[in-house]
C-alpha cells in the first residue's frame, strides 16, 4: 500500500503517466527500485519526473497518509485492485488511487451522476427530488453520485437519503475536511448508505482546479450523467462534456426559455450534447432499463446453445450485471475483436443487449 500511495502523490505524475510507468517497469514497487538513469529513459518521465520519483520525501508523505487513513478508517483502492470502480477504470485519465469512507459499492448495478447549478431554483430541486423518488419507487438498485456542492448536488444527496438510496459524494480535497462545511451533517448521514470519494490525500488545499479534476470522477463513475439546471457556463457543463468524452450517456432536463439557470441545459440539448428527458420514463427508454429482467436472462441462457467461450461471457455478465467490452476482453484475456464478434452472436441469440458506450448486459 505504501508504494501505491507514494506513486499517486508524486507531483507531475498523473493517472496516465503513472499507469504507463507501472506497465513499463512491471510493478508499483519496481518503479521506486528502478535506477534514476533507467527511469529517465521511460517515455514521458524524463529527468525532472525521474528525480521526483526518487525523492525520499514521497515515502515520508505516504507514511503520513497511511497513519491518517488507519486512524480514520478510510479505505484505499488502487486501479489494479479487484474492487476499483470498473466504469472509472475504462477512462483514459482516471486516477490510479481512490480514498473512500463509508459504506460504498462503486461497482453498483446502476450508477447515475446528478449535477447542476449551485444556485438551484425550487423548480430544479423539485425535479431532482421527484426523479430520485421514482428510482426508489421502482426499486432500482442505483447509486446516486454528485459533488456535495451547494444547489443541485446537495439536493441529490439529501433526496437519496430521504428515499433510502445509496449516494456517493465526490470531493475535491482530502477526507480530513468537508467543503462546504455546511454540508458536514449530510456527509455524516451518507456514511450509513453511501459515503465520500476522493483521489486527493489529506492536507490538500481547496483549489479551483481541483474541482475540475473531481468532475472527471463524477462522470467516470456513472453509466449516465444527468444535468438538472445550469447557467450557460459552470461545473455541471464541464462534467457533461467529460462524460461525453468517456462515451457515457448525458441527459438534461429542459427549462423555460430565458431562465438563467436553464440556459446550460437548453444549450446542451440544442447542441446535441445531451438527450432531453422530462421524467424517469425517458431515462429508462434511453438506457434500456425497462427491458431488464434478471430471471429472464438466466432462462434465456438455459435454452440457447452456447459455445464454451460464449458461456464464459454469459457467466461474467451474470456476476457483474453490466460490463464494457474492454472489461470483458480483459477478464477473458481475449482480443477485443474476437469478443466483439461473440457479443454480436449472443445478441442474435437473444441472450444479451448492447447498451450505449459499448456496454453489455444479459437480456
Amino acid at each position: 500500500m505504501l508504494s501505491k500511495i507514494a506513486l499517486s502523490i508524486i507531483p507531475g505524475i498523473g493517472g496516465v503517466l503513472a499507469r504507463n510507468v507501472v506497465a513499463y517497469v512491471g510493478s508499483v514497487e519496481g518503479v521506486f527500485s528502478e535506477s534514476l538513469k533507467s527511469l529517465q529513459k521511460i517515455p514521458g518521465i524524463g529527468e525532472i519526473n525521474a528525480h521526483r520519483i526518487k525523492d525520499k520525501d514521497v515515502f515520508k508523505r505516504a507514511e503520513k497518509e497511511i497513519r491518517f487513513i488507519e486512524k480514520n478508517e478510510i479505505d484505499v483502492v488502487f486501479y489494479t485492485d479487484k474492487y476499483f470502480p470498473r466504469r472509472l477504470k475504462t477512462c483514459v485519465d482516471a486516477p490510479v488511487l481512490l480514498y473512500t469512507k463509508g459504506n460504498l459499492n462503486l461497482n453498483e448495478q446502476r450508477i447515475v451522476s446528478i449535477v447542476g447549478t449551485r444556485n438551484a431554483t425550487n423548480y430544479g430541486k423539485q425535479i431532482c427530488d421527484e426523479l430520485i423518488q421514482k428510482f426508489s419507487e421502482r426499486n432500482y438498485k442505483v447509486l446516486i453520485v454528485s459533488g456535495l456542492a451547494y444547489g443541485i448536488d446537495i439536493q441529490a444527496h439529501k433526496s437519496a437519503l430521504k428515499y433510502n438510496l445509496s449516494t456517493a459524494g465526490v470531493i475535491a480535497h482530502g477526507l480530513d475536511k468537508i467543503y462546504p462545511s455546511l454540508h458536514t451533517e449530510t456527509a455524516k448521514k451518507m456514511m450509513e448508505n453511501g459515503g465520500l470519494v476522493t483521489d486527493f490525500p489529506s492536507g490538500t488545499k481547496i483549489d479551483p482546479s481541483n474541482f475540475i479534476r473531481r468532475n472527471r470522477i463524477i462522470a467516470g463513475l456513472a453509466d449516465a450523467t444527468i444535468v438538472i439546471e445550469s447557467a450557460s457556463k459552470g461545473g455541471a457543463l464541464i462534467t457533461a462534456e467529460i462524460a461525453s468524452s468517456y462515451n457515457r450517456d448525458v441527459f438534461a432536463f429542459p427549462g423555460r426559455a430565458g431562465d438563467v439557470y436553464s440556459k446550460g441545459c437548453n444549450q446542451l440539448i440544442r447542441n446535441s450534447g445531451a438527450n432531453l428527458i422530462e421524467s424517469i420514463d425517458d431515462l429508462e427508454f434511453f438506457m434500456g432499463w425497462e427491458k431488464t429482467s434478471k430471471n429472464k436472462a438466466v432462462q434465456s441462457s438455459l435454452f440457447v446453445e452456447l459455445t464454451p467461450e460464449e458461456e464464459r461471457i454469459v457467466n461474467l455478465l451474470r456476476e457483474n450485471g453490466e460490463l464494457f467490452i474492454d472489461q470483458i476482453s480483459s477478464e477473458l484475456t481475449l482480443p477485443v475483436s474476437r469478443v466483439s464478434a461473440m457479443l454480436l452472436t449472443l445478441e442474435f441469440k437473444n441472450v444479451l443487449v448492447a447498451l450505449p458506450g459499448k456496454m453489455y448486459k444479459l437480456k
